[in-house]
């Protein structure tokens, strides 16, 4: 993602904290899509042309299927809700960083222009839009970053949390996503159903951009790569995996497979927001190589964790999915979601499969001439 960088003003950033903190300490009997507080979005956060526009605390799942609190961005389109309410997009974000201060729900998206265009278009077609933060950003403990499984819990969970408090928005609801988004969207597609239970009713999923058999890359991770340059972002969404492993999987002792270096860079992607932290990467160019002791693939079966952990399912759903992806695209591996996308058609998945002449970024926009009318249909 070539993104802008977005700063949350400390005062911001102070105030979501502190309005996390009674949450937080509410009872882990509260059942996930409880919603646990309600408060006004930064300007940062709030989709221009939206009529109104709240943040919603809610309860939900992290790593380990371990209960926690985080947060979503709720907007509204203009007018009067129909019959029924207004049908629901959920929209998993792009990668905006780990830190509290790069939630989406505090700071916005990282890809500002593209993403407040994406959203307005789904605003405009009379779509109510729930944007969930993933555990750990914005709220308690460490955020999963790529755990699939997490991450498919917190968007169904942020749809029920909105459905619950707002009576305008129907139980009729799909998923929309981008990137790391694309992945949860995905993650959310196979699990929604399972996860909603009877009060939602799930239509349907969009991906694009998805970060497909990932897993099958980031396990050649070690001392012996050669120093090839990468992108600051590239190198950052790695940064970003060991951290998540870490978070899933204290056991692995991540750090210990790291060298100063590397544990000196995955300190600062810890709390860092993608943005500044693809600037210093850039400014600092260290290798990949440099920063492990020992590789990943010391690890037992390190193919089959990292896969339980973030690869894709590739059965099980049981509403259409629509993928869309760009033949530029360089900040996904685009022969592996070409070929994730043959391997649910292989298995008869009900996937729709569209490819653009774009890179990362302009597969967003350029997706919806197909993805608008595939959505519509799910609703009709």
């Amino acid at each position: 993602m070539r993104i802008s960088r977005i700063a949350a003003t400390s005062l911001t950033v102070a105030a979501a904290a502190l309005s996390l903190a009674p949450a937080a300490s509410a009872q882990p009997s509260e059942a996930a899509g409880t919603v646990v507080g309600v408060e006004s979005l930064p300007a940062a956060a709030t989709l221009p042309g939206s009529a109104s526009a709240e943040r919603l605390l809610y309860r939900s799942t992290t790593a380990g299927d371990q209960p926690t609190t985080t947060s979503a961005a709720v907007y509204f389109p203009a007018g009067e809700a129909p019959q029924g309410g207004w049908p629901v997009i959920a929209w998993a974000h792009g990668t905006v960083g780990l830190g509290d201060n790069c939630a989406y729900s505090v700071a916005g998206p990282a890809a500002v222009e593209r993403d407040w265009a994406y959203l307005g278009t789904w605003l405009n077609q009379g779509y109510a839009i729930v944007a969930a933060d993933y555990a750990g950003l914005g709220g308690p403990g460490e955020h999963p970053y790529l755990n699939g499984v997490a991450e498919a819990h917190n968007v169904v969970d942020a749809v029920k949390a909105a459905t619950e408090r707002y009576s305008s928005l129907s139980n009729s609801w799909a998923v929309v996503g981008q990137s790391q988004g694309a992945g949860a969207a995905v993650f959310t597609a196979r699990y929604a159903t399972e996860f909603g239970g009877p009060n939602l009713d799930y239509r349907g999923g969009v991906g694009t951009g998805v970060p497909a058999y990932i897993e099958d890359v980031i396990q050649l991770a070690g001392p012996g790569m050669p120093p090839i340059a990468l992108s600051s972002h590239l190198t950052a969404y790695v940064l970003y995996i060991l951290s998540g492993l870490r978070t899933t999987y204290p056991d692995l002792d991540i750090d210990g497979l790291l060298t100063d270096t590397g544990r000196t860079w995955l300190d600062r992607a810890q709390t860092a927001c993608i943005g500044p932290l693809g600037d210093e990467l850039a400014a600092a160019k260290p290798s990949i190589g440099s920063m492990f002791a020992r590789p990943l693939s010391s690890i037992s079966d390190v193919h089959g964790l990292l896969a339980h952990y973030m690869g894709l399912p590739e059965s099980g759903y049981d509403r259409p999915l629509f993928l869309g992806q760009g033949l530029r695209d360089t900040d996904v591996v685009t022969p592996e979601t070409l070929r994730y996308a043959a391997v649910l058609q292989a298995n008869a998945q009900p996937v729709t499969f569209h490819t653009y002449p774009t890179d990362h970024d302009g597969t967003v926009n350029a997706s919806l001439v197909d993805s608008v009318p595939f959505v519509r249909a799910l609703f009709d």
